[in-house]
């Protein structure tokens, strides 16, 4: 019961991000909401990170640093700036893409990980369900610019978080999760906050009670709490039961934003919805080819966890 109780909690916990995102929107500039709610993650995961024992070398560090640029920093900067010209339940299914982009990049930096005729399937399933969630928009580009972009960087940013775990597997395997997911978190609400000074001083910001009742949600229950559960369930459940958590996250999304936001259901979304979701699917599910044992894990180190979503 606690196995079934933890693994439902991470991905609705999860799922509900795109939505509670979507209302932290309406009174919060995008950069400035997106490094606060990561320096509050941060601050909430450092004491169990265990960063005050870890003896890590410069390279470490900078590495770390710089994967968070391209893990939390740019993508999510980006997500919540597309956030506010497409549906939650788009980013949502558009984000879902990541399995398919983590193959191709794999492919491409992982000389031990081959395309295999599922893995273009997958893919091509992936790229159809993109073209069919845009369908209506993609005949009056003109008229929805604002969609496209915002669907634009929505893509930009699941390619750049599929990046960061590739760089993750092939240099940063004997970091511990907790601490990875903490130095990266906190250094890229650096560049957030940053970002939000220089580009976004002129916008107003709004710190009602529902503002920050969402930063704390997003940074306690949707990150700190969802990545202890995970962590806790690793050891416990198939790696096979993990790789479908995305996908039920995704379809939460889908859910809370027609229902809690009243997004409309159409038949691009169904279409379009499926067949990402179907892509997803065998791209979590395709599997891969033997890997060689990775360098020795500090004492720490836990398995390597699912991406997070927004």
């Amino acid at each position: 019961m606690r196995l079934l109780l933890a693994y439902t909690a991470c991905f609705v916990l999860w799922g509900s991000t795109w939505s509670v995102v979507k209302l932290g929107l309406e009174d919060l500039p995008p950069l400035l909401f997106a490094g606060t709610r990561m320096v509050l993650a941060g601050l909430v995961l450092l004491p169990l990170s265990g960063l005050h024992r870890t003896r890590l070398g410069a390279r470490t560090w900078g590495l770390l640093v710089g994967v968070g640029v391209l893990q939390i920093a740019l993508p999510y900067g980006l997500l919540f700036v597309a956030q506010q010209w497409i549906p939650s339940s788009w980013s949502a299914l558009l984000f879902s893409t990541y399995a398919v982009w983590l193959l191709l990049l794999g492919r491409l930096l992982l000389p031990d990980q081959p395309l295999t005729p599922l893995k273009l399937v997958s893919a091509g399933l992936g790229l159809a369900g993109i073209l069919a969630l845009q369908r209506e928009q993609l005949h009056g580009l003109s008229l929805s610019g604002q969609v496209v972009l915002g669907c634009a960087l929505t893509l930009l940013a699941t390619v750049s978080i599929s990046l960061a775990n590739v760089l993750v597997r092939r240099s940063l395997g004997h970091v511990a999760t907790g601490l990875s997911v903490c130095v990266q978190t906190l250094s890229s609400s650096v560049l957030l906050l940053a970002g939000s000074f220089l580009f976004e001083s002129h916008l107003p910001a709004h710190w009602t009670p529902r503002a920050v009742l969402v930063i704390a949600y997003l940074a306690v229950c949707a990150t700190a709490l969802t990545y202890q559960l995970l962590f806790w369930l690793l050891s416990r459940i198939p790696l096979t039961v993990v790789g479908v958590m995305p996908l039920l996250d995704t379809l939460v999304a889908v859910l809370l934003g027609v229902g809690m936001l009243g997004e409309r259901v159409d038949s691009s979304l169904l279409v379009g919805g499926a067949l990402i979701l179907a892509s997803a699917a065998l791209a979590n599910l395709t599997p891969s080819t033997p890997r060689p044992p990775p360098p020795t894990p500090e004492p720490d180190a836990e398995p390597e966890a699912p991406r997070q979503t927004a």
